[in-house]
């Protein structure tokens, strides 16, 4: 078969441009096999970069300038410096350079040493007269331990309907499961999805980790009757209204099988809030506002003004007439004027989605658990969302991230996500970065990085090409890393990265140095470099959140069962005769039960005389976690009832209800958050593990 064009190999001068800007020039999908990048991907990646490779002398040129820039350079943008440790930046500086550091606390100083935590600046002088400026981040060499080894739940929040939620799981919901869960269950911690604002418009994309913006919260997560204002909504048939629509949305997933409709569960929200903002706010919420607004500054004005604007324009900056395109012209700043009373709309709703984040996290630790809640960091933004409007020259244009082919797609993956330029991180001290953690850990006691690679390197596929045609680009991963642990020591928060499928080597030492915890399901961990049979629990990694499944895989009964596979096949996502997956499904599973009973763990199941075979094998899929030196034990709620069906099953797009089914019983009966907290079955699994007294260990 003949090549196509586009995977020609580069030239010696561009291989050389693209390593000077960490573009990659090859990647390895297993050990014994190395791909070349495309002279394509190569220079797509670099225009992308700001670097001109048109022309064989374009290329010159640029090669030519990047290492007289390098040679010359004294100091990177941004140097990092842990505490107790030196910097290689610094130490590479000439003898006798002077150094001037203007700290966050406003000091000065002349050198580096016992210098506060934080994001200073940094002047080099070199003898020769040079001058260097820099961004110096001071952290803490790692982050520390989670506080003893805890158990707790994982869920998708808006799977979760209580009696009183509006169609969908809200943070009052939120709430209300984990003071029950820390009180009643002993649990330690609650991780849902990611909260992030999603992009307006109708269908809105059901996924949670494909956000419009990651800086601000979501308000269709708010639970309306907890607005203080609420209750002062002048005409009472109007509230009489929107409840008894509300209690309609709600019936129609919880009784007659519907979905869940996000768009029309935020229509009903949003006509509620419009009302709630009719009310005036007292002197002391007034001044909360206030205070929220000054704390966020232009980067709630910008968010909420790319709201304003999409309820006029649409929701894809792009097709904005082109004066809104950017949110410093003019155009932009008397459109902001103009509509400035829905400016301040979407500003309020920030506001309130905060404070109910922040009370939900307040409601977990008085509860008694050491974490509370883990939020989820997703990987990126939409391309035409509130985030890259805003940050735009932080977005490399023209490119996606995705995931390079591997044996389990040979095809590789496109995620429509924008990734960041790396160059105008560095040069920014990594302030968006920055943002975004400080915006979650306001309400997080954890924070659960979704594809933490990304940190390293990330997959950029050029736009109109397929993920085949892509190439990996590098991040400064010290200074990332650095970031990360400076803001989650600050907020005193845990950190879990999820660093699930192929990882580069090193990644996961890294990581756990800096005291970055893994992400371990028990269905993959096996003996990959020996015999390949499952891992025994003591050769597991301490460092980690140990699961039997995620949101993205089978439930575990689904998988004891081999259900999984007849749902893949019946909607035609198999590569393989049916019967040769069903054939290696059940020698998975068997495998695992092998290894359980060897172990005695399906001895002793907790629940008694009517229990099923099927419980007692999740059951003891949950003590062998507990066999393993993991720090925190992840039970996924749903398996906790008897639920069939995953909540996202990758591949898929409308074969498959993704992100909008409701946690359900092994029947398929929604199963409510009240019915959640009396079910005997999830009760039984978490006797499994209060026996062990893990959260307090």
């Amino acid at each position: 078969m003949t090549a196509p064009r586009s995977a020609a190999p580069p030239d010696e001068d561009l291989s050389r441009l693209a390593e000077l800007h960490g573009v990659a020039m090859s990647y390895s999908p297993s050990p014994d096999r190395t791909v070349a990048a495309s002279a394509v991907a190569l220079s797509r990646a670099l225009a992308a970069l700001g670097v001109d490779t048109s022309t064989p002398g374009d290329v010159r040129a640029a090669l030519a300038a990047r290492e007289s820039e390098l040679s010359e350079r004294l100091l990177p943008p941004t140097v990092v410096c842990w505490i107790g440790g030196t910097s290689a930046a610094l130490a590479a500086l000439p003898e006798g350079t002077r150094l001037r550091i203007e700290t966050e606390q406003g000091e000065t100083r002349a050198a580096a040493e016992q210098l506060p935590p934080g994001v200073h600046r940094l002047t080099a002088t070199a003898p020769d007269g040079r001058t260097a400026r820099a961004h110096l981040i001071v952290a803490p060499p790692r982050l520390p331990a989670p506080p003893g080894r805890s158990y707790g739940l994982l869920v998708q929040l808006y799977s979760l309907l209580s009696r009183r939620s509006w169609g969908m799981g809200d943070l009052g919901d939120l709430a209300e499961l984990a003071a029950w869960a820390g009180r009643a269950l002993g649990a330690g911690f609650v991780q849902v999805n990611p909260l992030h604002a999603a992009v307006p418009g109708a269908p809105t994309d059901p996924s949670p980790y494909r956000p419009s913006s990651r800086r601000f919260p979501d308000p269709v997560h708010l639970h309306v009757e907890d607005i203080p204002e609420f209750g002062y909504v002048d005409g009472r048939e109007r509230v009489r209204g929107l409840l008894e629509r509300a209690a309609r949305l709600r019936e129609s997933v919880l009784e007659k099988g519907e979905l869940i409709d996000r768009d029309a569960v935020w229509e009903l929200k949003r006509e509620a809030l419009e009302l709630v903002r009719e009310v005036p706010l007292g002197p002391g919420r007034r001044a909360a506002y206030v205070d929220f607004l000054a704390d966020q500054g232009e980067a709630l004005e910008d968010h909420a003004t790319w709201y304003a604007l999409a309820e006029v324009h649409g929701s894809d900056w792009h097709n904005w007439p082109t004066g809104l395109r950017d949110p410093r012209s003019a155009e932009t700043a008397r459109a902001r004027r103009e509509l400035m009373d829905r400016v301040d709309f979407h500003s309020r709703l920030a506001w309130l989605t905060d404070a109910q984040l922040t009370a939900a996290q307040r409601a977990a630790r008085e509860a008694g658990m050491p974490l509370g809640i883990v939020h989820d960091l997703a990987v990126g933004v939409h391309p035409g969302g509130a985030d890259t409007w805003a940050q735009q020259r932080y977005f490399a244009a023209g490119m996606s991230v995705g995931a390079p082919p591997d044996a389990f797609n040979a095809r590789g993956q496109d995620w429509g996500l924008p990734p960041w330029r790396p160059d105008r991180l560095a040069e920014s001290g990594y302030a968006p970065f920055r943002m975004v953690l400080k915006a979650l850990f306001r309400y997080a006691g954890a924070l659960r990085i979704d594809h933490v690679m990304g940190l390293f390197r990330l997959w950029w596929v050029p736009e109109g090409l397929p993920p085949t045609e892509g190439t990996y680009v590098r991040y400064d991963a010290e200074a990332m890393l650095a970031v990360l642990v400076l803001e989650a020591s600050r907020a005193g928060a845990v950190v879990i990265g999820e660093d699930l499928g192929t990882v580069e080597p090193g990644v996961r030492e890294t990581l756990r140095e800096r005291g970055v915890l893994g992400t371990s399901v028990l269905w993959f961990e096996r003996d990959w470099e020996g015999d390949g049979r499952p891992l025994p629990p003591e050769h597991w990694r301490a460092d980690c959140l140990a699961t039997a499944t995620t949101h993205d895989l089978p439930s575990t009964a689904a998988r004891l069962t081999g259900e999984h596979v007849e749902l893949r096949d019946s909607l035609g996502l198999l590569t393989r005769p049916l019967e040769e997956e069903r054939a290696e499904a059940a020698a998975d599973t068997g495998e695992w039960l092998t290894l359980l009973a060897r172990l005695g763990l399906l001895q002793g199941t907790s629940g008694g005389i009517g229990t099923s075979s099927e419980e007692a094998e999740v059951q003891a899929l949950h003590r062998y976690l507990l066999r393993t030196p993991a720090r925190m034990i992840g039970v996924w709620l749903p398996d906790g009832v008897g639920d069939r069906r995953p909540q996202n099953l990758p591949g898929t797009w409308d074969q498959y209800p993704n992100w909008r089914l409701p946690v359900a019983d092994a029947e398929g009966k929604p199963v409510t958050l009240e019915e959640v907290a009396g079910s005997a079955r999830l009760h039984a699994l978490v006797e499994v593990l209060r026996a062990s007294g893990a959260r307090h260990s």
